[in-house]
């Protein structure tokens, strides 16, 4: 393979991680814009994903296992951060650093309940057999690329993902009370907005796609109980990057994210890999302290 092929393949690997971040972190981004609460239970939700996956490819057929399971992972991950909401973030949405502990706790409940349940040792998902090749160049300058099929549907599928919430977020009602009372609380409650739905609708909406990002995960490598744990951080440090609450950015930072990741990957390894990301972003936020896009908004000033 050509250092030219390699650095394409990088690229193509790096974006097709990217999207794996951005379908994780666009529900932190929206909770914590909506609601100013970390949800440390999050990369939980994307486990939950994972093992939906897991267990609705045993009942269905291969072929279509996976374009089943996307729906159900949505809808009981989603069930789940709404009991979630309900039971505990909405009580304590006032005292963040209470939600932040809370939510810890949930998902080291979380973790062990599918340690009983599923066992330590990480559950493969199989990808269907249409998925299962991989677009090779045998000639020219990227001779010896292979460009994966699981990897491109991943990455157009988060684009359509991507694409719908903005398009829900910008074109509909619902996006206007979103954007409204990210804005200003108070105001959008005196005008008749009911916040308390839409805080429930918009966490809810952020911890379905997290499942959905366990579901594409499961095709790249084993569901395990602690595999949310490893998509987390950098999910956190996306929304970081991105601006808080802010959708485009959040988009712009994946990318960087998973690019980084990916190309210095290649001359270094994973660990250093993962350092100098840490001080990319640290640089970074030391430059620009609001992220890629800077959101403004009344509860944020207050934050």
């Amino acid at each position: 393979m050509s250092e030219l092929a390699l650095f394409v393949g990088q690229l193509f690997n790096g974006a097709s991680v990217a999207s794996i971040f951005l379908l994780a972190a666009l529900g932190l981004a929206l909770s914590f814009g909506l609601m100013r609460v970390i949800n440390m239970a999050h990369g939980e939700m994307l486990m939950m994903g994972g093992y939906v996956a897991y267990l609705t490819l045993k009942f269905t057929p291969p072929a279509y296992g996976i374009l089943i399971a996307i729906p159900i992972a949505f809808v009981v991950s989603g069930i789940a951060g709404a009991i979630l909401e309900v039971l505990l973030v909405h009580r304590l949405a006032s005292r963040p650093l209470d939600t932040l502990l809370a939510t810890w706790g949930v998902s080291l409940c979380l973790q062990q309940g599918a340690r009983s349940i599923f066992g330590p040792i990480g559950d493969e998902v199989t990808a269907p057999k249409w998925l299962g090749g991989a677009f090779q160049v045998t000639h020219g300058a990227l001779n010896g690329l292979s460009l994966p099929y699981a990897r491109m549907f991943i990455i157009g599928f988060t684009v359509v993902v991507v694409a719908a919430l903005g398009l829900l977020l910008v074109r509909t009602r619902i996006g206007l009370y979103v954007r409204a009372v990210t804005q200003d609380r108070d105001t959008a409650e005196a005008m008749g907005i009911n916040i308390r739905k839409i805080d429930l609708l918009i966490f809810s909406l952020g911890t379905g796609l997290a499942g959905v990002a366990g579901v594409v995960l499961a095709m790249l490598e084993p569901v395990t109980p602690s595999v949310g744990q490893a998509y987390i951080v950098p999910a956190f440090l996306v929304v970081i990057l991105g601006g808080l609450g802010s959708l485009i950015g959040t988009t712009i930072a994946s990318v960087m994210v998973g690019l980084i990741s990916a190309l210095t990957q290649i001359v270094w390894t994973v660990s250093l890999s993962k350092v100098f990301l840490l001080l990319f972003v640290v640089a970074f936020i030391q430059l620009r302290p609001r992220g890629v896009i800077s959101v403004r908004s009344r509860a944020l000033e207050e934050t």
